[in-house]
């Protein structure tokens, strides 16, 4: 249990990387009140622990019931997150006012912006879906430690949640200990990092898909 624990834990924290996307989230809820940032912390967390383990335990076959191959899933989820990230890099200022105008709106409209985008693709992405879904796969095939795998797995699940929650809950304490200069800059190079995680992600799904082209390169 503790080994599917720290393999889950160890390759969900890499892709999710919660402390890099509170800066992001410190952002993108910049004119929204405590309560509302909290609640909608708490929204992220909670959705973003439902995608793993959804993806844990049946990722392969939900995909498989609508026909959606994992190319598919990263071509699309890497265009979304490269869009997103682009928008972002280029014109931060207006792509900040957009989403404070969306904050500045009522609950019902920060409750819909706490599944997309922030739970999906910003937080729980197409990357940390076809990890889950790997790391899924790999579960025994007989009952011999079949308990005790789900329970690590999805311990590590649950964890990478917590963090999020804590981290996007303490993101104006991150933000005033590194001050308003070093979170601007961070902020550009994150989005530039997610810029070529999206890339990255949509490569790797039309490689996936025409498998003749990684041949030839």
């Amino acid at each position: 249990m503790f080994d599917s624990f720290l393999l889950a834990f160890t390759a969900l924290f890499s892709i999710v990387n919660p402390l890099a996307m509170a800066l992001i989230f410190s952002q993108v809820t910049a004119d929204s009140s405590p309560r509302d940032r909290a609640r909608l912390a708490g929204l992220v967390s909670l959705y973003s622990a439902i995608v793993m383990l959804t993806a844990l335990w049946a990722g392969a076959y939900v995909l498989n019931f609508f026909g959606v191959s994992m190319a598919a899933l990263r071509i699309a989820g890497g265009f979304v997150v490269a869009e997103r990230a682009w928008a972002l890099l280029t014109a931060p200022e207006r792509h900040e006012a957009r989403k404070q105008e969306q904050a500045a709106g009522d609950g019902d409209e920060l409750a819909e912006s706490a599944f997309f985008p922030m739970t999906i693709p910003f937080t729980t992405g197409p990357g940390t879906i076809s990890v889950a879904i790997a790391l899924g796969s790999t579960r025994p095939t007989r009952g011999d430690g079949l308990i005790e795998f789900f329970l690590g797995m999805s311990g590590a699940a649950l964890a990478i949640a917590a963090l999020i929650w804590l981290s996007y809950r303490s993101a104006d304490r991150i933000v005033a200990f590194l001050g308003p200069t070093r979170v601007r800059v961070l902020t550009r190079l994150f989005a530039f990092l997610l810029f070529c995680v999206g890339v990255q992600i949509l490569l790797t799904g039309v490689l996936d898909a025409f498998p003749l082209l990684s041949q030839k390169g």
